[in-house]
């Protein structure tokens, strides 16, 4: 492994990421919030630390290796969720303990949008203006990760597209080079972002909550400016802006690139992950429509509509904005969404979970072993529209799967010794590994009253959700660091 390079590249990272700290910097001496000096103490010693990093071995220009990659990846989260951590820690509103800065700052990065500040509407500006950044640079780096980086590495959920997808997407490149590709992405990740913040705008959000909601909106991560979160605008026309910038924001960004370039949304259409992405949704709104409305939970349909339509789509892309505490809705359609954010989003996309093109492929093998056990000499291929998925692949998916609930169990159980009960400790997770934010029982409104060792086990669940399990699991094996 290339230390040298990989320590370059960190260098350069935080570099770049000291940036990030001047808007709200800015903001902050503009409104006079209080919050400058946490932000100018977190730039300079942000910039510093990268600047140290990067000057010892400024001149080396080693190609990175697969173990460098893998590093780098890992790195991109946890010393940026270090470093984000900062401005939390050094404001004096709120004045956050080092595992809620660092609880907040992962929750951020890694879009999941669990919080443990309470009384948002009481925050500096600046603050509530960096969460929603945070969000949304975080949404913006899976997406790069997704579509340009983990490909390379051989693992991801992109990787499953291999033998699918045709045209610009072929071999998991948009375009012939990395640097063109993650261009293209961003375009189209800042053209959503204005379109959202513009609809939210001539909706009847004022300019800075427009701004903030379509960072976390865009970036599916659910942090907002406000404690009531989406309810606290009361508006239908809010809401199903929302609903339709979230369902963009789960589908797979190589399609919306394809869409751009043929001018053209049919390419849409023919993907079967986004086919099969529309109908989970679709089942999941209308069983949670009908159940608010049959259980009287609504008095009038059309509030039933509104927020079982929001809720499913919010939780079912993993965003997590909440109009109503639906964590004390029925119980079956509390469940039932939880469990509808185990799917998540579009492999290529912000969302989390385990990722609709995985679900596709685990529900068509088990098929396929049904149809064997009455035709055990059959040759069964697996299809993901007309072409067929290797067996690598769907080995790939199995393992990912494995390793995706021996972890949530181990981390159900870990949780469950600080205390909690056992509908908290298994919704924190869910609700972390799959980077949706809000859970049930004691975490549906905030994670401020839990445990720290509980955090941080969150921070962990946070971090392997949002880097696809093995990206972060394989750091932790013997073989990794063996020469």
């Amino acid at each position: 492994m290339s230390f040298a390079a990989v320590l370059r590249i960190l260098g350069l990272l935080l570099a770049v990421f000291s940036l990030t700290l001047l808007p709200p910097f800015v903001m902050s001496l503009i409104a006079q919030d209080g919050a400058a000096r946490a932000f100018a103490s977190a730039f300079g010693l942000t910039l510093g630390v990268g600047i140290l990093c990067w000057l010892p071995v400024r001149h080396i220009r080693r190609e990175l290796r697969l173990r460098d990659g893998f590093v780098v990846v890992v790195m991109f989260w946890t010393v940026l969720s270090a470093i984000g951590a900062l401005p939390f820690i050094l404001a004096d509103n709120p004045h956050l303990s080092v595992t809620d800065a660092m609880f907040e700052s992962v929750s951020g990065l890694t879009t999941t949008g669990a919080t443990v500040i309470t009384r948002l509407d009481q925050l500096p500006m600046s603050i509530l203006y960096y969460r929603q950044q945070l969000q949304w640079l975080g949404g913006m780096g899976i997406i790069v990760l997704a579509v340009a980086v983990l490909p390379m590495l051989g693992i991801g959920g992109m990787q499953l597209y291999r033998a699918e997808t045709p045209g610009p997407m072929k071999d998991n490149k948009l375009t012939p080079r990395i640097t063109e590709t993650a261009k293209a992405l961003w375009y189209i990740y800042l053209s959503l972002t204005v379109a959202c913040g513009l609809a939210y705008w001539l909706a009847g959000m004022s300019a800075f909550d427009a701004v903030g909601h379509a960072f976390s909106t865009v970036a599916i991560g659910g942090f907002s400016t406000h404690d009531a979160s989406m309810g606290y605008f009361n508006s239908p026309a809010i809401d199903m802006i929302a609903v339709v910038f979230m369902l963009l924001a789960g589908v797979n960004f190589s399609l919306h690139f394809v869409a751009w370039q043929d001018r053209s949304v049919f390419g849409y259409w023919r993907d079967s992950e986004f086919r099969f992405y529309l109908l989970l949704l679709s089942i999941v709104s209308l069983v949670t429509v009908l159940g608010l409305y049959l259980t009287e939970t609504y008095d009038r349909w059309q509030d039933a509509l509104v927020n079982g339509l929001f809720q499913a789509v919010s939780i079912g892309t993993t965003a997590g904005f909440t109009t109503a505490e639906f964590y004390n809705w029925p119980g079956f359609i509390a469940i039932l969404l939880l469990f509808s954010s185990f799917v998540g989003g579009c492999a290529g996309s912000t969302g989390g979970g385990i990722k609709v093109i995985r679900l596709l492929l685990l529900v068509k093998q088990g098929l396929r072993e049904i149809t064997r056990l009455v035709h055990p000499s059959a040759q069964i291929p697996v299809r993901i529209g007309d072409k067929t998925v290797s067996s690598r692949v769907v080995e790939a998916v199995w393992g990912f799967f494995a390793l995706y609930v021996a972890s949530f169990i181990v981390m159900y159980l870990a949780l469950a010794t600080t205390g909690l009960d056992l509908m908290t400790a298994f919704s924190a997770v869910a609700a972390s590994i799959n980077n949706l934010g809000p859970g049930l029982a004691g975490v549906g409104a905030h994670y401020a009253d839990m445990h720290e060792f509980g955090k941080w086990i969150l921070c962990f669940a946070m971090l392997l959700g949002r880097l696809e399990i093995f990206t972060l699991l394989v750091l932790l094996t013997p073989a990794f660091w063996r020469k």
